[in-house]
């Protein structure tokens, strides 16, 4: 009987973001590859397109060896090889689907193995994802050989995956009502209640739209914003007007339907004292998070613009106008941009479908709701924050991120 090794790798560009999979079927003597697969998927998790990838490569080996073949899977998802493998259990309730639709083309194969490769070793797969995600963003569809056919339009996402959030007919909950607590948690809690073909789903869509939300909450006012100066890892406090901010905030965050389940703080003072106003009218204790931490100004820390302007003229150009450019002895956006987007997921995974609180500063707020946005990071200049303002984000199960809210300070009125 002649064996067969699957190669699958799937990604997105935002994770949450324009997401694509690969995957490649060869012999496992000659290495010769024997057929390749590759699809954009619109947009959804780096989770979720490995596993369609993995289910792409089954489908494969079915199509080329037949029922029983003998195959190694192969993957630089230790997520997924480990979940298939039955040595971690599935968590997230978005994969379950999918981990069952693989479950039953493994159950027609003969799996010999389930192993985890680093992605250098896994080039072609992850190769063939990109060139689906890059055929996608140019309109066009993915064809074996690397070539893509604009002879059929890539459809749209459906309403279904695209406005999460129909509200219509749909009643407010009972007062005390204690299922959700942000705005939008709750019609999601309303619609799966009263949806009448709720716990079926469809495909690998998860039969909840209980999403997970982010509030997030920008500190209230320092002498050096007050002042219009850069303020990154210097630890101002809050002035007596930003105190009175945080405790404006706190009140409205302590009443449904905003009231948190979890708040996490930047490490400095200013967010800190924030987060501590909340606290303190919601009963929560406060997490703290080095990764929510504002962007480090480096020289300019202090400084007005004018100031940085006169003294850095070169340096504030650069700065302006690349991302990847960095205040002399500071950081630039873009690795700020990465050192956000890990914390951003992690509060997600770790919360899902909660309402947590993340109390933070300019730059890391603007991270978040840019990559919720799927806007390139360019668009952090064209982004204003009031202080003490607002914003909300919404994470499903199945990938989508939806901005709700932005810079919203009705409290401070």
């Amino acid at each position: 009987m002649s064996h067969y090794v699957i190669e699958a790798d799937g990604g997105s560009r935002g994770n949450p973001g324009p997401a694509g999979y690969g995957a490649v079927v060869k012999d496992a003597a000659s290495g010769q590859v024997l057929a390749e697969a590759a699809e954009a998927i619109g947009v959804t998790t780096n989770n979720v397109a490995e596993y369609r990838g993995l289910i792409a490569g089954l489908q494969a080996v079915l199509r080329v060896g037949g029922e029983g073949a003998a195959v190694a899977v192969r993957m630089d998802s230790k997520l997924v090889v480990e979940q298939m493998a039955g040595r971690w259990k599935i968590k997230n309730e978005g994969l379950r689907p999918l981990a069952s639709e693989a479950g039953a083309l493994v159950r027609r194969l003969r799996v010999t193995e389930w192993t985890w490769i680093p992605r250098e070793r896994n080039k072609h797969a992850d190769r063939l994802a990109n060139e689906a995600m890059d055929a996608a963003a140019q309109g066009l569809r993915w064809k074996a050989g690397g070539t893509s056919d604009s002879g059929e339009p890539i459809p749209a996402p459906s309403p279904e995956q695209t406005d999460l959030l129909d509200v219509s007919g749909i009643s407010a909950p009972a007062r005390g009502s204690s299922d959700l607590s942000a705005p939008t948690a709750s019609v999601a809690a309303a619609q799966q209640r009263t949806s009448p073909d709720r716990g079926t789903g469809t495909g690998w869509r998860p039969p909840t739209r209980i999403a997970t939300s982010l509030l997030l909450l920008r500190h209230g006012e320092t002498e050096l914003s007050l002042e219009r100066r850069f303020s990154g890892l210097g630890d101002p406090e809050l002035t007596p007007n930003g105190l009175s901010q945080a405790e404006a905030a706190a009140v409205r965050l302590s009443r449904e339907p905003y009231r948190p389940d979890v708040i996490v703080s930047s490490p400095l003072k200013r967010a800190r004292q924030t987060a501590a106003a909340v606290a303190a009218r919601t009963g929560l204790d406060v997490e703290v998070d080095d990764e929510l931490r504002e962007a480090d100004f480096g020289e300019w820390e202090g400084h007005t613009f004018t100031e940085v302007q006169r003294r850095w003229p070169a340096e504030l150009t650069a700065w302006l106008a690349d991302p990847e450019a960095a205040p002399p002895g500071g950081e630039s956006f873009a690795a700020a941009a990465r050192r956000v987007q890990g914390a951003g997921e992690r509060l997600v995974e770790r919360y899902e479908g909660k309402t947590v609180l993340a109390v933070s500063h300019v730059t890391p707020i603007k991270m978040l709701l840019r990559l919720a946005l799927m806007a390139p990071l360019e668009s952090l200049y064209r982004m204003h924050l009031d202080l003490a303002c607002l914003s909300l984000i919404e994470y499903y199960a199945d990938g989508p991120a939806v901005v709700k809210s932005f810079n919203d300070t009705a409290h401070l009125r």
